[in-house]
């Protein structure tokens, strides 16, 4: 059992790095909406990161919500914020894959015919392809919505005879929820992992061509500087999916003990890719610049 001191700690920390989230989300959104209302357009990238971030600023507020109220006293209320965060949840990947799909698409040299007509189109896609997000994430949580449904309406109701279905459910959520989940998260990321490793192998490729052609050291720099962007980027997004993936089939973080300092893992990586989407965005890395 872990002393009440360190669990009060991590709690602490927990809440720290969640108010750190919020005030960069609800930074990126209020940015990003004003430039919205000044010039009355955003630029794909822009849409994508606005998306992001009220992804994001959703996201934990949910997640402060229940990790307090299950913490202390679960029952159906957070059942239903638990779906609402996997819905919120499943955007923020899907939203990340694009991004990455984004960046691949505008800054590589690739010179396939598919490469060459996603770069003209994608542009005046991006906003259909943010609504399809939102579908995608809505649909693929359904099943595990009525099966958690039927598992709170069954387990309430002390009746010996729902003692045979709640175990088929249990079996169910063994064999088809938990690997069902973990599919919906991983077609995103893996969408993104390609993604941000071809945008690396392309300019890796450009990088090395400019070593031997240009004496110059400014082009190489920022070359050099978009690949450490792109390896923070793709290093702490994959933690997070790591830290999700061991939640949904880890059983042992599960344990009351372990639960704070498992949150305050999952929310350390988030914090450090609020960071890194802030950073990715002229128009938010000017307003910093003012800022500072």
């Amino acid at each position: 059992m872990m002393p009440m001191q360190l669990t009060v700690f991590f709690m602490l920390l927990y809440v720290l790095l969640s108010l750190t989230i919020v005030v960069q989300s609800t930074f990126i959104v209020a940015v990003l909406g004003r430039e919205w209302v000044k010039v009355k357009r955003l630029s794909p990238l822009d849409m994508i990161l606005i998306s992001l971030g009220v992804s994001k600023l959703c996201l934990q507020c949910i997640s402060i919500f229940y990790n307090f109220y299950s913490y202390f006293d679960y029952n159906y209320i957070c059942l239903r914020v638990g779906t609402t965060w996997h819905v919120v949840n499943t955007a923020i990947f899907w939203f990340n894959s694009l991004l990455a799909v984004f960046y691949c698409v505008k800054v590589s040299s690739f010179t396939h015919p598919i490469f060459l007509w996603l770069k003209w189109r994608i542009s005046r896609l991006v906003p259909w392809m943010l609504l399809g997000t939102l579908l995608i994430s809505c649909m693929v949580c359904i099943p595990s919505t009525i099966q958690d449904h039927l598992w709170f309406q069954l387990n309430v109701k002390s009746f010996t005879a729902n003692s045979t279905m709640l175990e088929r459910l249990s079996v169910f959520q063994q064999y088809a929820g938990i690997p069902h989940q973990i599919v919906m998260l991983m077609i995103p990321f893996l969408l993104f992992l390609a993604s941000i490793i071809m945008l690396i192998a392309s300019l890796l490729q450009h990088w090395r061509q400019m070593k031997h052609h240009s004496p110059g050291h400014s082009s190489k720099d920022v070359h050099f500087a978009a690949l450490k962007s792109l390896a923070i980027f793709l290093i702490f997004f994959s933690s997070y999916f790591l830290t999700v993936f061991i939640s949904i089939i880890g059983y042992l973080f599960e344990k009351q003990s372990w639960f704070w300092i498992w949150e305050a893992v999952i929310y350390a990586g988030s914090c450090v890719h609020s960071t890194s989407l802030t950073l990715s965005s002229p128009t938010l890395r000017k307003y910093l610049k003012k800022m500072c």
